[in-house]
């Protein structure tokens, strides 16, 4: 799950065209917490992830790997 977390964000972040910098200047989240997740070393708190659904509009469920787009 932590893999798959770290790619589903991480294929967002690309598809919008933003750098890890970008995207956490954007959602006020730390950039090394986004490289973290995209590397799999991490997965966000519960506040996180909810900030990065909404940004991307998505559902948890989809950053989390349950479901599909």
């Amino acid at each position: 799950m932590i893999y798959e977390f770290g790619e589903r964000l991480k294929f967002l972040r690309e598809e919008k065209e933003l750098t890890q910098k970008q995207l956490s200047e954007a959602t006020g989240v730390a950039q090394s917490a986004i490289a973290f997740w995209e590397n799999g070393k991490r997965l966000p708190t519960l506040p996180s992830l909810i900030v990065l659904a909404d940004f991307f509009d998505v559902s948890i469920d989809y950053l989390a790997g349950r479901v599909e787009l």
